[in-house]
């Protein structure tokens, strides 16, 4: 199994904080999740994250007009310049300020930030007459507000932008300085200006107030101005007008609740508008027409952004962790999504590795599509934490457990809930197990010192398995075998035959307490993970010690707020709480309630690799140093509350319980801690996930960017792959023929390849040109003879890359079918001729015997009448009848045979 895991993609989290972008085509949006950020593809279902991270979380992004280059920059003003189509970091700067807007110019020139009540102008990063890689330069500092500026807009031309403040005013701004002279102010409203907007033909210029007053600027001169010369006719020059920014309407929305947000589309000239109260608005300006009047919960909408044809409206609520992206012409949700309110506990995989459920603190079980990223169901029966999650062995049905004292069971084709099973007594269950062959499943508790076991199909309580003298930590199936393994906080595991009369077993002694518990899939070891930072393997048939490993000084360990050492110091969460193995059983994944992930190998008892969780400075335990500075008499600096110094009184209002870890992150009293709750490997090995306090983080070892090198060759002609296949170099040839794509060249590739040398071209095909190959075999095999060819080359191809294509499966879709298509009708074809040869065969063989028996007869009558030679012939000339009739038969073999080639 390869070790070289790297982070691919983070599930559970949709939204954090922060402002939506969509990319210049409409089709991909842009969302934070925390100190990193996520690309959703609306069109093709499917999501990724950036692995850069953030030293804390993301409050602002940025994508230029031609998609090339992204920035997004964290609450501390770090920002991060990013190849968008390569995914690669180019740059790191520091604005040393909070930016509170970002805003890329639509020539792509410049892009602006807002820095407390400055505006700042940055020419966007290219190459240098010299060729010199030149980051970030600034053009200009834009001064003039008294307080903060919440907003920054630019007009279509890329000559003026617009800013509002918390100061009541909006400002005009020009890009360059011989146009300095149309810098003007605009006041009236009287709250804080959420937003400002240019019209599509830039005469008039919208400002929003968080009042929920809009008024409509244009460029004119003063009413009440108008020319008394124009009944004087003389030949005086008339004095110049003076025209100026003035209101020319006002509208208000008359909301119970305040701006929150707002976004314009100029070319249709359609106005969003997002409440605290969770509800939206589309009106129609210039008319101020209500188009649509729609709510998405009762929690505030903090940000939403408008793709560029205006169909598509993004919506995100930092609370709840949602993001909606709606289409209002047809009152239809593009995208729908939701992380779950409250840390992940558990997380299992489902038996093909194609999904993954997570369970909560919030008592939702969710189902993710590992491929798209996306959730596609959402149980919410439970009424409290979910502590366990096991899928039976086909993978058709999930076991839950939680604190509410039930275990349930869900049917993942339907989607429903169909059992439950509860116990003689209120009990909180902490840990779950299912039998591989899915007729009864356990649960243990921190309360009862007992293991219940439940009928899958009765749903009803089978037996109390005692024996513990201290709470459940973790309870374990084999794969191969029925025997269950328990752990407990007494020092001891035990191992189970749930389907022996004699339930007497003899516990194993450990040293320490049990944490967790994990069986080898063949069931003739156990591994274990105890307080004092080891994983020892035992073997189940003997009871004896096999393996040991010292995790204690593997485990990264982090520094706390509170605390006045470093994090080498720190004795806190030097143990593993959740540990996993491989489907080989050579490998374990072990995480805790620290900052590190740690994958061993069992029988070498080696580290093979060491993964950091995360690097974000919001969380507790992930510092390594003692900052000084921060620490004072009283206790850390960065404990304590200055929500009460926000200028709005919805940000000053802390409505959670002093020291509560529960319901919304953002609103906790406590800092969250960084922690891996639960850590599982895919059945495919080709991916373990991570369910941790920055959402589920899944590690692959696939390569997303697939390299070819024959694009790189443009000497590719029908000559030079006649040329290549004289050579013998089949595998050459056969992927120039694909890259010329045509036909009759990959026929005759195909056709040259020795039977010999199929396995090993099959073999070191590239992936890029797996699928187009098991493509053309499909089609080909439809209506070819050459059958054992074919079925040669797709044993081949599947042996060599059968992981991939079921990692994959998506992607091969028409191929497989079409392979199965082919199959299938041989398949038929072959059991019509063999019933046909059955009876052949059965008459053949009658034939046959009767022919001896005459044979014997002849020479019997041969030896008493050597006269008899004309009865004899008659005698052959017999068996005449029933050779025809097996030639009828044989008629109809051979018709078989026609008939199907």
């Amino acid at each position: 199994m390869k070790s070289d895991f790297k982070f691919s993609n983070l599930l559970g989290t949709v939204y954090r904080r922060g402002n939506l972008v969509f990319t210049e085509d409409g089709t991909k949006l842009l969302s934070p999740v925390g100190n990193r950020v996520s690309c959703f593809n609306l069109i093709k279902n499917e999501c990724f994250t950036f692995n850069y991270e953030h030293r804390k979380d993301v409050t602002t992004i940025a994508l230029n007009k031609q998609g090339t280059l992204m920035l997004s920059v964290d609450e501390d003003g770090r920002a991060i310049l990013i190849n968008f189509v390569a995914r690669t970091v180019l740059h790191h700067f520091n604005f040393k300020d909070k930016v509170l807007d970002l805003k890329f110019s639509p020539c792509g020139n410049y892009f602006a930030i807002a820095c407390n009540r400055f505006i700042q102008v940055w020419k966007t990063p290219d190459f240098t007459d010299d060729r010199q890689f030149s980051p970030f330069v600034r053009h200009r500092v834009y001064s003039g507000h008294y307080s903060d500026v919440t907003s920054i807009s630019w007009s279509k031309d890329s000559r003026f932008f617009l800013s509002t403040s918390k100061d009541m005013t909006s400002k005009v701004y020009s890009l360059h300085s011989d146009e300095s002279s149309v810098a003007m102010t605009l006041a009236g409203h009287r709250d804080y200006v959420v937003n400002a907007f240019f019209n599509d033909t830039q005469e008039i210029i919208y400002t929003l107030s968080k009042d929920g007053a809009l008024f409509r600027w244009e460029y004119t001169e003063r009413p009440g101005e108008e020319s008394d010369s124009d009944d004087e006719e003389t030949d005086t020059e008339k004095p110049q007008k003076h025209l100026s920014w003035r209101i020319t309407a006002k509208n208000f929305f008359y909301a119970d609740s305040h701006v929150k947000c707002a976004t314009f589309h100029p070319q249709s000239n359609l106005l969003v508008v997002g409440f605290n109260n969770g509800e939206f608005r589309l009106y129609e300006l210039p008319e101020f027409v209500l188009v649509q009047q729609l709510s998405m919960g009762q929690n505030p909408i903090n940000t939403v952004s408008i793709n560029r044809t205006g169909e598509w409206l993004a919506f995100g609520s930092s609370k709840l962790g949602q993001l909606l992206v709606y289409e209002w012409q047809s009152e239809s949700y593009i995208l729908r999504q939701q992380g779950h309110f409250d840390s992940i506990n558990c997380i299992c995989y489902s038996p093909d590795g194609g999904r993954i459920i997570t369970g909560s603190d919030d008592g939702k079980i969710k189902v993710w599509d590992n491929r798209s990223g996306f959730c596609l169901m959402t149980f919410t029966e439970h009424t409290s934490s979910i502590t366990g999650l096991q899928f039976s062995k086909k993978g058709q049905v999930l076991f839950s457990s939680s604190l509410d004292g039930t275990v349930r069971a869900f049917d993942l084709l339907r989607y429903r809930n169909f059992r439950t099973f509860t116990a003689t007594e209120r009990i909180q269950f902490n840990c779950l197990a299912a039998d591989p062959s899915g007729e009864v499943v356990v649960a243990g508790s921190q309360d009862s010192f007992d293991i219940f076991v439940w009928s899958v199909q009765t749903g009803q309580l089978l037996d109390r398995l005692s024996g513990h003298e201290g709470p459940i930590s973790g309870l374990s199936f084999g794969v191969e075998s029925s025997v269950l393994a328990s752990a407990s906080w007494d020092k001891t595991i035990r191992i189970w035959s749930i389907f022996s009369r004699s339930q007497s077993v003899e516990p194993i002694e450990v040293q320490s307490d049990v944490l967790s518990i994990a069986m080898r899939p063949d069931s003739k070891e156990v591994s274990i993970s105890t307080l004092d930072g080891h994983i020892v393997t035992f073997d189940v048939e003997d009871a004896k010690q096999v393996h040991l490993l010292d995790g204690k000084r593997d485990i990264i360990g982090g520094r706390y707020k509170e605390d006045r050492f470093e994090a080498k110091n720190s004795a806190r969460a030097k143990n593993f709480t959740t540990i996993d193995y491989s489907f080989d059983g050579n490998f374990i994944i072990a995480g805790g309630n620290n900052n590190s992930i740690c994958l061993y190998d069992v029988k070498n008892e080696v580290l093979l690799k060491k993964f950091k969780v995360s690097e974000n400075m919001k969380l507790d335990g992930t510092l390594q140093k003692l900052n000084s500075k921060n620490m004072a008499d009283g206790g850390a600096l960065d404990l304590v509350d200055r929500a009460g110094e926000n200028s709005d009184l919805e940000d000053r209002v802390d409505n959670s319980l002093p020291g509560s870890r529960k319901g919304d992150p953002s609103l906790r009293s406590t800092r969250p801690a960084i922690r891996v709750a639960s850590i599982r490997f895919s059945p495919t090995i080709s991916s373990f996930a991570a369910g941790s306090t920055e959402g589920l983080m899944v590690y692959s070892v696939d390569n997303e960017m697939v390299f070819d090198p024959f694009e790189l060759d443009i000497d590719i002609t029908p000559q030079t792959i006649i040329e290549t296949l004289e050579e013998k170099d089949y595998l050459k040839a056969l992927i120039m023929s694909f890259r010329m794509n045509e036909v009759k060249l990959i026929r005759l590739v195909y056709d040259s390849i020795p039977v010999k040398d199929i396995k090993v071209v099959a073999k070191d095909i590239p992936v890029v040109y797996l699928e187009r190959l098991l493509r053309f075999i499909g089609e080909r095999s439809i209506d070819s003879i050459h059958l054992e060819l074919h079925l040669i080359w797709i044993n081949s191809l599947l042996l060599s890359h059968g992981q991939y294509i079921g990692v994959h499966r998506y992607e091969f879709t028409h191929a497989m079918k079409l392979l199965s298509r082919f199959l299938n009708k041989y398949a038929k074809s072959i059991v019509k001729i063999s019933k046909n040869s059955d009876a052949l065969t059965g008459f053949l063989t009658a034939a046959v015997k009767s022919k001896d028996q005459a044979e014997e007869f002849e020479g019997f009558e041969e030896s008493e009448h050597e006269d008899m030679d004309e009865d004899s012939d008659e005698s052959e000339g017999e068996w005449l009848g029933p050779t025809a009739d097996s030639k009828g038969f044989a008629d109809v073999f051979e018709d078989a045979v026609d008939m199907d080639e």
